[in-house]
């Protein structure tokens, strides 16, 4: 067989979604370990959200008064607050991303059956530019298209898996849960430590937490964990600093 025939030779399916045009039905692994790496930087993220503002509340609050019972009042309205705006930003933001996804795939379906040679077209050309040579582009293009159209246009050309839309409930509940883990560090250790020790304590337990999520956060990122570190742990000390010195200044009015 010459080399002209093996060109000509129809693509096998891990050919086509080697170059990103599968049309199975479930995602390519790459893709399933990004989002899962994608949900575990939010969670670091929204931990280390309530690690910070947390913390600079109810040192906030020790810096004005002794009283264990303000401190955790303030600290548990805080975290349910921090927690449920979380929760509800991530929920209106990834409907938002949902109603975009559904209303790109309705286009898409609408265009298919309006115009079926010229989506063919544009899947061909969307292969070529992934790298296949025309003629296997469009062997491809015709293959996937038979399998299920809009599912191919909608990885190729739209970067969407229209079983895997985004889940606002989900995203909403990983947000509560992970700012509500960050946000019980600092307040379990001010309001378990003696007043003389609260703030020591608490900065202390706070900032060995940013750290662990400044490293955590750079190697999900594939970036320096210094840096991060560094950045991570001089935010929550001026944060701290800067609401008990407000907090005393407050205490002796």
């Amino acid at each position: 067989m010459t080399d002209d025939d093996a060109s000509r030779k129809p693509p096998t399916r891990a050919h086509i979604e080697a170059h990103g045009g599968g049309g199975g039905s479930g995602g390519s692994p790459s893709a399933e370990i990004g989002t899962r790496l994608n949900w575990l930087r939010a969670g670091v993220l929204g931990a280390n959200d309530g690690i910070i503002s947390t913390a600079g509340l109810v040192v906030g609050v020790a810096g004005a008064t002794t009283s264990r019972a303000a401190i955790l009042a303030a600290g548990v309205a805080g975290l349910l607050a921090g927690s449920l705006s979380m929760a509800a930003g991530e929920y209106v933001s990834v409907s938002s991303q949902r109603d975009s996804e559904r209303a790109a795939l309705e286009t898409e379906r609408r265009e298919l059956a309006e115009e079926p040679e010229a989506e063919l077209e544009e899947l061909t050309d969307l292969l070529t530019a992934r790298g296949l040579s025309r003629e296997l582009a469009r062997e491809a293009a015709v293959q996937l298209t038979e399998r299920d159209a809009l599912r191919a246009h909608a990885r190729v050309e739209l970067g969407i898996d229209p079983d895997e839309l985004a889940n606002p409930w989900h995203a909403a509940f990983a947000s509560f849960v992970a700012f509500t883990v960050g946000a019980l560090l600092p307040l379990l250790a001010i309001v378990l430590t003696g007043p003389s020790g609260r703030v020591p304590v608490t900065a202390v337990a706070v900032l060995a937490a940013l750290t662990l999520c400044g490293v955590l956060s750079a190697r999900l990122g594939g970036a320096p964990p210094l840096r991060a570190v560094l950045r991570n742990v001089a935010g929550g000390a001026v944060a701290m600093a800067v609401t008990y010195a407000v907090g005393t200044w407050l205490g002796t009015l």
